[in-house]
């Protein structure tokens, strides 16, 4: 639990400017303390609630991808502002977490509600995580989904073994079969390569999940080997693509910490905000 003299501290971070409000002065109070979209939207720099929607909807993707209920954090309600009855949320302090975590860098006062957050996690021993891993959580989130697209698609054109024509995609992006990227990684079986890939590895395979999909809807592809082809061939220009950018071939990228073990720091995080923020009796 974060110390008094920690809390203290914070209270006196995260000034847009010195008279204005600040994050914590901006804390409501109805059963334990919550923060409105729109007032919190102007801290993090944005103008219109239309552009706020895109680090919000990314944060409640978060959520789904934690298997978190997303109403425990994110309630819409509306609100009378000026005269005006306007759509907003109750976020809870764990939902401005992860606004702040995915909204737009280039915005200073994005960068500062994002420092912040990380000096919270010293007092409970560094759960909170940098957008990086974040990230990684919603595009590992997507990749399933994708592969699971893909593999629809692939049975409805005359894919009957799934498993050789999903290796075509691996040997094509990484020069060997799957089951060997698994021994070069150190994978134990029953767990997925996509698991332990960095951010930039996942969107790589993302892309090559997403233009395999693509090439055989545009061809008209059918059958077990032109897709296994297909499969292959998107993976190898998405390989040279890497090396041509970035100068590395896909096996070389290091391996990151297991999504699962990001997984259980955020959902950590989720329970020692939510220790900040309850009523006190």
């Amino acid at each position: 639990m974060i110390s008094d003299m920690a809390r203290e501290k914070q209270l006196s971070l995260f000034h847009v400017e010195p008279d204005r409000p600040s994050f914590e002065d901006l804390a409501n109070e109805n059963g334990g303390k919550f923060w409105y979209a729109r007032d919190f939207m102007g801290m993090l720099g944005y103008e219109s609630f239309t552009a706020f929607q895109k680090p919000i909807n990314k944060a409640t993707a978060t959520c789904v991808a934690l298997n978190i209920p997303v109403t425990e954090h994110f309630r819409q309600v509306d609100r009378v502002i000026n005269g005006q009855t306007l759509p907003d949320f109750k976020l809870t302090r764990y939902a401005c977490y992860l606004i702040s975590i995915n909204g737009d860098v280039r915005k200073p006062e994005v960068a500062a509600a994002q420092a912040y957050f990380v000096t919270m996690a010293e007092a409970f021993r560094h759960y909170i995580l940098d957008a990086e891993n974040v990230e990684r959580v919603q595009t590992r989130e997507e990749v399933s989904e994708q592969e699971k697209t893909l593999s629809t698609v692939a049975f409805a054109a005359g894919v009957t073994q799934y498993a050789f024509f999903q290796n075509e995609g691996y040997r094509g992006m990484y020069c060997m079969d799957l089951s060997d990227l698994r021994r070069r990684r150190g994978i134990v079986s029953g767990r997925s390569v996509l698991d332990f890939m960095n951010g930039e590895e996942l969107a790589a395979n993302l892309f090559r999940i997403t233009q395999t999909h693509a090439k055989i809807r545009n061809e008209g592809l059918r059958g077990q080997m032109r897709l296994e082809r297909a499969a292959h061939d998107v993976g190898h220009t998405v390989r040279e693509t890497m090396i041509k950018l970035s100068g590395k071939a896909p096996e070389s990228l290091p391996a990151a910490e297991d999504i699962k073990s990001v997984k259980g720091k955020l959902k950590h995080a989720r329970h020692e905000f939510g220790k900040l923020d309850k009523p006190n009796h």
